[in-house]
């Protein structure tokens, strides 16, 4: 299976990618998943150009592939006048643009950070909105990490819960359906040969 994770942290080294890896490291211990990071950061420009000339530069496609294909998604983006950064925005819409449906059905766990634990509505006033409306099937935790909930217990808690939400949507949407037993079905009759045994004998 195959887990992306899309961070929108801006700073090197960023508390939005601290947040993003620890979540993607609880989920593929669970899931078994092959983890690829998207740094939208690195991105800006060709999600910039998108916009002005319609198509994706060749990283940015390579971007958008890899979050289509993916049996998982993270996201993560700090937290910007109290919503979701633009550049985070800006990424998704890029991407609904070129596939509307990139992320139908697909399961996605919602986090951000912020310096202030007052922010952390912004998860199910921006973050689940938007990713309801892209179809994706949102895990109920999401994971919000002000500045002081590093090394604090609860964002231990919060971040295993989430991602063990996340891994058993990844493995029950992968997991193999049971081929149906042959005997479960009618046997399949001509119209003519049903047709005729209505028709009365002589």
């Amino acid at each position: 299976m195959k887990l992306v994770v899309v961070s929108a942290g801006l700073s090197v080294p960023s508390s939005t990618r601290l947040l993003a890896d620890r979540l993607a490291a609880a989920t593929a211990g669970q899931a078994s998943a092959e983890v690829q990071v998207i740094e939208l950061r690195d991105l800006a420009v060709e999600i910039a150009h998108t916009f002005t000339n319609g198509f994706p530069g060749q990283d940015l496609a390579a971007a958008f592939e890899s979050v289509a294909g993916a049996d998982g998604l993270i996201v993560v983006t700090p937290v910007f006048s109290a919503s979701y950064s633009g550049l985070f925005k800006s990424f998704f819409d890029a991407l609904s643009v070129t596939d509307e449906d990139a992320l139908a059905g697909k399961p996605v766990l919602i986090a951000a950070t912020g310096g202030t634990a007052r922010h952390s509505l912004v998860l199910d006033h921006a973050l689940r909105p938007l990713f309801a409306y892209l179809k994706a099937v949102v895990v109920p935790t999401g994971v919000y990490a002000a500045s002081e909930d590093w090394g604090a217990e609860g964002l231990d808690g919060r971040t295993a819960r989430a991602a063990g939400e996340l891994a058993a949507l990844m493995t029950g949407l992968s997991a193999a359906s049971p081929a149906p037993r042959r005997d479960s079905f009618e046997e399949v009759v001509p119209f003519e040969q049903r047709l005729a045994a209505l028709r009365p004998a002589g």
